[in-house]
């Protein structure tokens, strides 16, 4: 007789991770942490280099962003189509470490550390290996894992990038800052951030390799084909597919409502709080919050939540949150209400609706993981930040408020996910007739 299988912990009862899967969990997260934790470190050099000449040139920074994704798309297509994914990702990563060692370079050895461009460039750059790096993780997940797990898993495997990006954020300010050794006071100079976070991206790529090879070996999904040849294939499919073209409105709606709430935010602050260190202080304490509040989600309730109440109501939260957000503040604008909003959309986003997008193309051919995700994750995203940022100077001309347009989007928004809840119903795994 077999003996009675051990009564599963109470972190895996309530976050149901089943038997067999805790490896496949503990790589997945480690890669999401070190891809995250990379970035983290070096997002403030970059906010820094955004405003050196005025935080009037974000929306032309953000603009050259885009132009730069609709280039390197093509390129990170080709590269796709010639090397095995299994290859090409470790590639990306070391392409990208190998930027930083040149930046490094130039800051370090060029007059002035390189003057203004050097930075507006790290500026583009690093936006631009920020939503790659992260998109290619995302794809290699949805690759090796079933819906199933996905469903499940995605909420615990985000809580490693949440704490990456906690850890990275935490670092650089204690490396900015300085600290002590005994009588010996230590700190380093900003760009020698990037030589760590090279060491953390290799990190990345050794989790990675871990993630593939346990995959691998439990057999989650059948073997599926490399990604086609062709390097506008993933352009072409998101031309032909209803599918693809409903989430790319649905993430262009998400960004746009964002930069919305992002310049609300930074009105109502500016109105409650006098003086940059209690401004700082404010921001300070929302990101605290959100963190605060993503973690509880991620661990105990993301699986719940998406095994529960299904992908297409899932998809539908978000929106309707934002909804009922723009409107409270449109009514009430207040710092309460503005951290209410903000903190309960940022957590739920990071929670439950990023993993519900990856999510959408598990049952996806390589091509559309492959090819056409980066490009909606990248240049889609980026052109709804561009829309957003901009729509407000329009908006001012002729005198319509922003909030006013952003219940409109929002509405739009909660319409499309229940359109793309539906398509998502009919779509059969690749591979099946």
């Amino acid at each position: 007789m077999s003996e009675p299988e051990p009564e599963p912990s109470l972190i895996r009862r309530l976050a149901l991770v089943r038997k067999g899967e805790t490896r496949i969990l503990a790589w997945a997260a480690a890669y999401f942490f070190f891809l995250l934790m990379s970035f983290y470190l070096l997002r403030p050099m970059r906010e820094a280099f955004g405003i050196a000449r005025g935080a009037d040139k974000l929306p032309w920074l953000m603009t050259a962003t885009m132009a730069t994704m609709l280039l390197a798309n093509p390129l990170y297509a080709a590269l796709v189509s010639r090397i095995p994914r299994r290859r090409f990702i470790p590639l990306t990563y070391r392409f990208f470490a190998a930027n930083m060692a040149l930046f490094w370079l130039a800051f370090r050895f060029l007059p002035t550390h390189g003057g203004v461009w050097v930075g507006y460039a790290f500026y583009v750059w690093l936006s631009v290996f920020n939503l790659f790096v992260v998109s290619v993780f995302w794809s290699l997940l949805d690759d090796l894992l079933t819906e199933d797990m996905g469903k499940r898993l995605f909420g615990l495997i985000a809580v490693g990038g949440t704490l990456g990006a906690i850890a990275g954020a935490s670092l650089t300010a204690k490396l900015s800052q300085g600290f002590s050794l005994g009588t010996l006071h230590l700190q380093v100079a900003p760009s020698s951030l990037l030589l760590i976070a090279i060491l953390f991206l290799e990190a990345a790529v050794f989790s990675m390799k871990g993630l593939a090879a346990r995959a691998s070996k439990v057999d989650l999904k059948p073997a599926t084909p490399e990604p086609g040849p062709g390097i506008f294939e993933g352009l072409r499919l998101v031309a032909t597919s209803r599918y693809l073209q409903a989430i790319c409105l649905y993430i262009l709606l998400f960004t746009v409502t964002s930069t919305f709430l992002y310049l609300i935010q930074g009105r109502i602050v500016e109105q409650t709080f006098q003086g940059q260190a209690a401004r700082t202080a404010a921001f300070a304490s929302l990101d605290l919050w959100t963190n605060a509040l993503t973690l509880v989600i991620q661990v105990l309730l993301s699986g719940r939540i998406l095994s529960g109440l299904g992908l297409r109501t899932t998809l539908c939260l978000l929106p309707l949150l934002t909804l009922v957000s723009l409107g409270g503040l449109w009514a009430l604008p207040t710092f309460a209400m503005l951290a209410l909003v903000q903190v309960s959309r940022r957590g739920l986003h990071y929670a439950v609706d990023r993993p519900a997008r990856e999510i959408l193309y598990i049952p996806l051919g390589q091509g559309e993981k492959y090819k056409s995700k980066p490009f909606i994750d990248t240049f889609v995203y980026r052109g709804g930040d561009v829309l957003g940022v901009w729509t407000p100077t329009l908006l001012a001309l002729i005198a319509v408020p922003v909030g006013a347009v952003g219940i409109a989007v929002s509405a739009g928004w909660l319409a499309t996910a229940v359109w793309l809840g539906r398509l998502r119903d009919r779509i059969k795994p690749a591979g099946n007739p």
